[in-house]
């Protein structure tokens, strides 16, 4: 059944199966038991850190993880729900038609139905008050990070663009738009620093080299996005939208907006006016 996904989708690599524990269920013929178990513990950490960053994407009663999507300059990685504890990680080309490819998963993933569920470690109204914790931490927050004027004018330009943070390669936060807090900020340069490695150890997964260049990381919640980019020097920045918003033109703001941030040095922790 999982073979399904590479026998019928052009350009499709890999499939594997998963439970939140990062337990193997099920893989494609192609790959060897090696590589079931490393893509496993991957995306295990992958959709565990991908649920902790809902809250950047705003307040909302619904804000149910989706999938996570992985993009690298030779392939992609995709990682879906696949019924209570249980995902579908899979792999394709870049030029994959990933219309397609989201058919034949979740098509898949109805097929396997109530098979493939396995009980959560963590209780998921658990996970949910944890993050509602982390938000009202943060509004009590007497004190933000750094002001970037470039990121702040990325965020107002964009209809629905909600945050931008400009992480430094050491994972801690050197700027950001206007209003996050330093908790914030914290909670979610740890998660995206977890989410960069996890991205980087599926680039075989997808064909390629572990060191082959990564381009960014997609997580797409039923409130909206949050995004992982490159922005030179081994920075990265973290982003957050609504749903319907234009996360193209938003990417696009914040592709321009690097060159000037890589251009000067932040003082991690300081005060800085709107450039």
């Amino acid at each position: 059944m999982v073979q399904d996904i590479v026998d019928n989708v052009p350009r499709a690599r890999h499939a594997v199966v998963l439970s939140a524990d990062g337990i193997p269920r099920g893989s494609t013929d192609s790959l060897t038991g090696q590589d079931v178990r490393t893509i496993s513990a991957a995306m295990a950490g992958m959709q565990s850190l991908s649920r902790a960053t809902a809250h950047f994407a705003g307040l909302s009663p619904e804000r149910a993880w989706i999938q996570t999507v992985i993009e690298f300059q030779h392939g992609w990685v995709f990682l879906i729900g696949a019924g209570q504890g249980a995902y579908l990680a899979a792999a394709a080309e870049p030029d994959v038609d990933m219309e397609q490819l989201s058919f034949r998963m979740n098509r898949l993933v109805a097929r396997l139905g109530s098979n493939l569920t396995a009980p959560p470690r963590v209780n998921a109204a658990d996970a949910e008050n944890a993050g509602e914790g982390r938000q009202t931490q943060d509004r009590d927050a007497d004190h933000s990070v750094t002001v970037l004027g470039e990121l702040d004018k990325a965020v107002a330009s964009v209809p629905g663009a909600v945050h931008a943070l400009l992480l430094g390669a050491n994972g801690l936060p050197r700027g950001a738009s206007a209003g996050i807090g330093r908790d914030l900020a914290d909670t979610i340069s740890a998660a995206m620093t977890g989410i960069h490695a996890y991205s980087r150890a599926t680039a075989p997964f997808a064909g390629g080299a572990r060191d082959d260049e990564w381009s960014q990381t997609v997580i797409e919640f039923q409130h909206g996005w949050v995004f992982l980019i490159a922005a030179g020097d081994g920075d990265f920045l973290a982003a957050s939208a609504e749903h319907d918003c234009d996360i193209e033109e938003f990417t696009t703001q914040l592709n321009d907006a690097i060159p000037a941030l890589t251009s000067r040095s932040v003082a991690q922790g300081g005060r800085a006016s709107d450039a």
